[in-house]
């Protein structure tokens, strides 16, 4: 038998590895990439979280101020991720069940699409038992 007694079903195929891959990687690429995007919000997330934290803890100790725990929570956010996401920090002091707290919110960009593209809004909250 030679090339061309080849079977028709063969010819037919010709070329069919090239589409399957093409439709395959696309599917891949688009998975990586919301992977890598979850993981980009999550990170944003948790690094907003430890900074809100670190300033109530700063803000409630015994001869701390709220202003401190506000301005270390911007310091920390400008030096970990960007000053824009350190533009809306407050502080206040709650009462938790009889224990006083030092709550530390911070409404920030969550990024949606990448670090530059449109993006939705987090609040987080970060808290410490004040010293008496």
């Amino acid at each position: 038998m030679g090339a061309s007694a080849r079977p028709a079903r063969a010819d037919a195929e010709r070329g069919s590895a090239v589409v399957d891959f093409a439709l395959v990687s696309v599917l891949v690429v688009v998975l990586a990439l919301g992977v890598i995007q979850l993981a980009l919000v999550l990170h944003v997330r948790t690094t907003l979280i430890d900074c809100a934290a670190e300033g109530a803890r700063l803000a409630a100790l015994h001869d701390g101020e709220l202003d401190d725990g506000v301005a270390r929570t911007e310091a920390l956010i400008a030096g970990s991720l960007s000053p824009t996401y350190a533009q809306d920090v407050t502080a206040r002091t709650s009462d938790d069940g009889g224990v006083a707290t030092v709550e530390v919110d911070v409404t920030a960009p969550l990024p949606v699409l990448g670090l530059l593209g449109p993006g939705g809004v987090v609040t987080v909250t970060g808290r410490a038992v004040q010293e008496q």
